[in-house]
């Protein structure tokens, strides 16, 4: 009797581990309310760099932070669906090196641990917006 009580406790522990990969990146996020939390550490990541702030400091934020929430959404198979400029229209003329794009990645990642998201998570993010790097360093 006591060896099938502490199967069934292995088994239940197990099973809640299982249904945690079972989430959608977006709801590994907490959805929406974590995503907006994630782009305000960004953005306080970015406002507080003094390599990288100089793209930022003509930009309207308030218009940035939503631009970017929606796109994130959209990237993580959340209920979004981005419809603002693409990539390459908005970093066209920003001359954005190598250096710094991989600067921005790491606020990013910053962001992230900043947020406790777990590495597995900022893989999964990172690998969705890793395609969109040729769209945007353009020197």
């Amino acid at each position: 009797m006591k060896s099938f009580a502490v199967t069934l406790l292995c088994i239940g522990l197990l099973g809640g581990c299982a249904s945690k990969s079972d989430l959608s990146l977006y709801q590994q996020l907490d959805g929406k309310a974590g995503i907006e939390r994630l782009i305000d550490s960004f953005i306080y990541q970015i406002g507080n760099d003094e390599q990288v702030f100089h793209y930022f400091e003509h930009a309207n934020i308030t218009h940035f932070r939503q631009g970017f929430i929606t796109h994130l959404c959209m990237l993580v198979n959340g209920p979004c669906n981005y419809d603002g400029d693409s990539m390459v229209d908005i970093h066209t003329g920003m001359h954005i090196s190598e250096k710094d794009f991989n600067r921005v990645v790491d606020l990013l990642i910053n962001a992230m641990n900043e947020q406790n998201i777990s590495h597995s998570v900022q893989n999964k993010i990172l690998s969705k917006m890793a395609p969109l790097r040729s769209e945007i360093i353009k020197i």
